[in-house]
C-alpha cells in the first residue's frame, strides 16, 4: 500500500468527466481516478474548505460514524476489476473492533478529507491502472494536462464511475 495525496481535480476533456488525481508523495507518480460530478464536488468543497449551509452527504455520514464512536482510520482504492476502481473504508469502533466497508473511491476520498483519514492505493492499482511516473522531471499542472490530453478517447472513456 502506498498513502497517497490529492494533487487535484481536472475535467477530463474528451467526456468533461471529473477525475481525482493521486500522488505518491515519495515519487513523482500519479493516479488519475475518473469520478462522478457530485462526488468531484463534495472533494472539491473539501478542499478549499467551503463551509455549507447544510450538511451534505459525506458530512452527514462523518457525523453518523462520530456520534456511533466510531472513528475512519484510512480508505483504501484497493482494485481495479473490469475498468472499474474499488475502495475500502476502514472503521475502527467505540469497543476497538474494525469494520471494513466497500466503497466507490469518489466517496472513500470524500469522507477520509472530512475525517482526517489516510488515503492509501494498493501497488497493483497503479501497475494495472494508466499511472504515470514523470520521477525523472519536474511536474507542473500543464504537464499533467498535456499528458491527460494525450491519452486515446479508447483510454479515457474505459474507465467506469
Amino acid at each position: 500500500m502506498h498513502q497517497v495525496e490529492i494533487r487535484g481535480l481536472i475535467l477530463d476533456p474528451v467526456s468533461n468527466t471529473p477525475i481525482v488525481i493521486l500522488k505518491k508523495p515519495e515519487e513523482n507518480v500519479y493516479l488519475p481516478i475518473w469520478i462522478g460530478v457530485f462526488e468531484a464536488n463534495a472533494i472539491a468543497l473539501q478542499l478549499e474548505g467551503v463551509q455549507t449551509p447544510r450538511p451534505m452527504t459525506h458530512d452527514l455520514l462523518r457525523t453518523t460514524i462520530e456520534r456511533l464512536g466510531a472513528k475512519v482510520e484510512w480508505v483504501t482504492v484497493h482494485a481495479l476489476v473490469e475498468n472499474t476502481f474499488h475502495a475500502t473504508i476502514r472503521l475502527r469502533t467505540a469497543d476497538g473492533r474494525t469494520l471494513d466497508l466497500d466503497a466507490r473511491p469518489s466517496d472513500a476520498i470524500a469522507l477520509a478529507l472530512r475525517c482526517n483519514a489516510t488515503i492509501q492505493v494498493a501497488e497493483s492499482v497503479f501497475r494495472d491502472a494508466h499511472a504515470v511516473d514523470f520521477s525523472n522531471r519536474e511536474t507542473t499542472e500543464a504537464q499533467l494536462r498535456e499528458w491527460l490530453e494525450s491519452l486515446s478517447p479508447e483510454e479515457l472513456g474505459k474507465y467506469k464511475m
